[in-house]
């Protein structure tokens, strides 16, 4: 019994010791520029820029493929910060502003079809197999990649409606403008 406990130790500590090493040597480095990229990314994993998420986007604009332009979701605010640590310039006067969108489902018009379901990349939808599904609208950050793919058109971008916890207050500008 100490034999097969010992053994197993032995093989365990083997084992552990040869990842490790195998980890530091087959380390891959990363660029300091796309984490910093990444963390001023809203980190939706949504893919309306084009990408499949953040961190491929990120990577685009460390190596200059991409617009500092490119995340809906970020808006005008996170196009400024991209640019500002990118060292770039941005013409952000035809930028339109976007305006925050939940999905719905037509209760009447959905056949269960669960094609929704397997585009949403947060689980924001529930349902079954040819039964009627419905949106969480707490998860849902408005990619419509479901309603892309809805074969009944049941699907719709709503506005999140402007309530007390919706609402922002606006920064103040500042007074002092040197």
């Amino acid at each position: 019994m100490l034999t097969a406990v010992g053994s197993l130790t032995a093989m365990g500590v083997a084992l552990g010791g040869m990842l490790g090493v195998a980890a530091r040597l087959l380390a891959v480095e990363e660029n300091p520029l796309e984490l910093e990229l990444q963390a001023l990314l809203p980190g939706s994993q949504c893919g309306q820029c084009g990408f499949v998420g953040c961190a491929q986007a990120a990577a685009a604009l460390a190596r200059g493929e991409a617009a500092v332009t490119l995340c809906p979701p970020g808006g005008k605010a996170v196009a400024e910060q991209l640019a500002k640590r990118l060292g770039v310039t941005v013409d952000l006067a035809d930028h339109a502003p976007r305006v925050p969108v939940y999905a719905v489902i037509d209760e009447e018009l959905c056949i269960g079809c669960t094609r929704c379901v397997k585009e949403c990349s947060v689980d924001g939808i529930i349902g079954a197999s040819k039964l009627m599904h419905t949106i969480v609208a707490e998860v849902c950050h408005g990619c419509s990649k479901c309603a892309q793919v809805c074969p009944t058109d049941a699907i719709r971008m709503v506005e999140i409606p402007l309530t007390l916890a919706a609402w922002h207050w606006p920064k103040p500008a500042s007074p002092h403008k040197h």
